[in-house]
């Protein structure tokens, strides 16, 4: 049966959200959740302190007793722990499976970078919230019950897949969690960024994302209205930076802050982290 460890680097999420989830994981016997009481937290905009969170990251992944560690919310604040969190990770951490998105995203480039684990892009317990959210949830414990039906369906065997939010890439890039990412098709999605931010993250990002094999796009959702109309579509946005930086574009990508976001585990499908 295999235990996850439910812990909050970003924002928290409230105990009514923890108590739904957990009643959804009832029809999945071979999965048992446990919330960190750090979840619960609050300290500004983020779960608990820099400090509370690094500890609840770290006994998580250190736990002998959990398979994985599920983060239980995006939002920002994973970038504040992430780098000294994982020089606290002993060898047991290697063993588990990290499940995130979003902000989570900069822990999953953080372990795919010093390869400890299985980075997995995957829906989180927050999206309970979502209308729909309780199929997002089911996904994931379908998942971890040895389900692959929520696989994003483009991933294979031919090169390693990441799969990250735009912004969290952006945010990433050039710092000590970047992962090195030649040869890997590269997923990404984005969520309430006007289109001119959106050509602004693609500007940034391609410019770091020499030798890969390609690029999908995921969905680029809830754009707000601007004053002006950008006068280019988020495929197009991203077709221009993929030609300007000899990248193939490799079309669409099912993910997204939404309720059909789909599971993307790093690397090869199917190897071993790091792969």
């Amino acid at each position: 049966m295999p235990r996850v460890a439910i812990c909050a680097p970003s924002r928290a999420i409230t105990e009514e959200d923890a108590a739904r989830v957990l009643a959804l994981a009832d029809a999945f016997p071979g999965v048992e959740l446990h919330f960190h009481p750090q979840c619960f937290l609050s300290n500004g905009h983020f779960a608990g302190s820099d400090a509370q969170r690094i500890g609840a990251l770290v006994e998580c992944a250190n736990d002998p007793s959990f398979d994985a560690v599920w983060a239980a919310r995006g939002g920002y604040g994973a970038a504040r722990v992430v780098e000294d969190a994982l020089a606290q990770f002993g060898k047991v951490a290697d063993g588990k499976a990290y499940l995130a998105y979003s902000d989570g995203g900069t822990l999953l480039a953080g372990l795919y970078r010093t390869k400890i684990g299985r980075p997995i892009h995957a829906p989180m317990p927050s999206d309970i919230r979502r209308a729909g959210g309780e199929d997002a949830v089911r996904r994931v414990l379908g998942y971890l019950s040895g389900s692959n039906d929520g696989l994003e369906p483009s991933i294979g065997d031919h090169h390693p897949t990441v799969a990250f939010n735009l912004m969290t890439l952006g945010m990433v890039c050039g710092t000590p969690l970047m992962p090195g990412l030649a040869r890997h098709v590269v997923m990404v999605e984005e969520v309430a960024e006007h289109l001119y931010a959106v050509d602004r993250l693609f500007f940034h990002v391609t410019a770091h994302l020499g030798g890969v094999a390609g690029l999908r796009l995921g969905r680029i959702s809830d754009v707000p209205e601007n004053d002006i109309a950008f006068g280019h579509e988020a495929e197009a946005i991203a077709r221009h930076w993929c030609e300007r930086h000899a990248i193939p574009y490799l079309g669409r990508a099912d993910i997204g802050h939404d309720i059909a976001n789909k599971i993307v585990p790093f690397g090869l499908a199917g190897a071993p982290s790091g792969q």
